[in-house]
């Protein structure tokens, strides 16, 4: 009778563990290089909620200080470079947005958010905010952050047509209504929002002013689009990797009052470890949105605007004509629904043109990368072709990839 042999068994057992965790590990590489690949040198990007970092800033992810933890209780040895570090970020936070606190720990835009609401209302309180169907924020709405911290919410007062808030009836809304918190910004933002209309009423009305700024933080930056803080809001929050182009995280900005409050509140209720390679690497992009933040939101804005007009005179659906079609980094399409948007965005994909299904169109990596006016007409052209002519996807993805290729380095960073 054969006799069972463990150690044979044992071996082979091993070299077949050893061959799948090394063709696991080659699919894993593989598919990272082959979307570094197609996304980052093939593809235009247009999608208004993502950016594109500089090398330097992108190093500073996967530097050492993805390992270590720091506290404010000092509870942990070894943090004194981590703790200088997140001193120095707060400090440029402070004097690129005019703020009075600044803290750069919220994970995201999201836990920035939660962060604000559930320091300033109670269960049962009311939010007014734009509603979902306006092109505000899900996450702060009823099914999200409203639900979860037993919030009513109001919708602001909103004309879908022009994309603005109604001033005159959000007045008597927060008359009526009064809210404990009303809460600017929207997912489709085209143009500033009446906070030095409204902070006041709402103020005297006993809610507090907060500006959901993750769209268009990096204009905000840049002093190109409005400034939340000096025009009544007491917060001003949100996302670090859209229009800002740093990586992805949450940044709160504010008065001394309301900030002190909030950032007393963070550790340890919203946020433990706040990922210190992430805080050093959104530094390292303060510091280039100090030193070129300007520059670049204006160049953002000047290609939304002639991306737009362009893409309206070819026979899109732009909306906002009347306008200007957009003062923000968005260019907004109206197909008529959801589904109409994602067969446009399928279609764009096939030729490596990168939107999602609303279709909003954003400038903000394109800027990025280099382009300008005269890259946004060759942009429109090869979004007709591909939407509207439905030429072939593949003749057009190579004069997309042609294109590309010419815009490989980073601008409007240090070199």
């Amino acid at each position: 009778m054969h006799r069972f042999k463990p150690q044979t068994f044992r071996w082979r057992f091993l070299k077949r563990l050893e061959h799948w965790c090394s063709k696991m590990i080659d699919e894993i590489l593989s598919l990272v290089k082959k979307h570094e690949q197609w996304r980052g040198k093939e593809c235009l990007n247009l999608i208004p909620s993502e950016n594109v970092m500089s090398p330097a800033v992108r190093s500073l992810l996967a530097s050492e200080l993805g390992h270590r933890y720091t506290a404010r209780d000092r509870f942990y040895m070894g943090t004194k470079f981590m703790d200088e570090i997140e001193q120095y970020g707060e400090e440029l936070a402070k004097k690129v947005f005019g703020a009075e606190t600044a803290d750069l720990r919220p994970l995201s835009g999201h836990i920035a958010d939660m962060i604000f609401l559930a320091c300033f209302t109670k269960p049962g309180d009311t939010v007014m905010c734009i509603s979902p169907e306006d092109g505000g924020y899900p996450g702060l709405w009823e099914n999200g952050l409203a639900g979860l911290l037993g919030l009513k919410v109001y919708p602001t007062p909103f004309s879908r047509e022009n994309m603005e808030v109604h001033v005159e009836k959000a007045k008597e809304a927060i008359k009526h209504v009064k809210p404990k918190v009303v809460i600017f910004g929207a997912s489709l933002i085209l143009f500033p929002h009446p906070v030095k209309e409204l902070a006041p009423v709402a103020c005297e009305n006993g809610a507090i002013v907060g500006f959901d700024g993750s769209h268009v933080l990096g204009l905000i930056a840049g002093k190109q689009f409005q400034d939340p803080l000096k025009e009544g809001a007491q917060a001003l929050f949100g996302s670090t990797h859209k229009s800002f182009f740093g990586p992805q995280g949450g940044i709160i900005l504010a008065g001394k009052e309301h900030g002190e409050l909030m950032k007393a509140k963070i550790y340890p209720r919203f946020v433990d470890n706040a990922h210190w390679n992430r805080i050093a690497a959104l530094t390292l992009a303060l510091a280039e949105m100090q030193s070129f933040g300007k520059d670049y939101a204006e160049q953002v804005v000047r290609n939304a605007k002639a991306l737009a007009k362009t893409l309206h005179d070819y026979g899109f659906p732009v909306k906002c004509p009347a306008l200007g079609f957009t003062e923000s980094h968005q260019i907004i399409m109206d197909f008529g629904d959801y589904e109409e948007g994602r067969k446009v965005a399928e279609k764009l994909q096939k030729a490596n043109i990168i939107v999602d299904c609303v279709v909003r169109l954003g400038t903000c990596e394109v800027t990025r990368r280099g382009m300008r006016e005269e890259e946004m007409a060759k942009i429109a052209e090869l979004i007709k072709r591909a939407a509207l002519d439905e030429e072939n996807p593949e003749i057009v993805k190579r004069d997309v990839v042609k294109l590309c290729s010419d815009f490989q380095n980073i601008e409007y960073c240090f070199k």
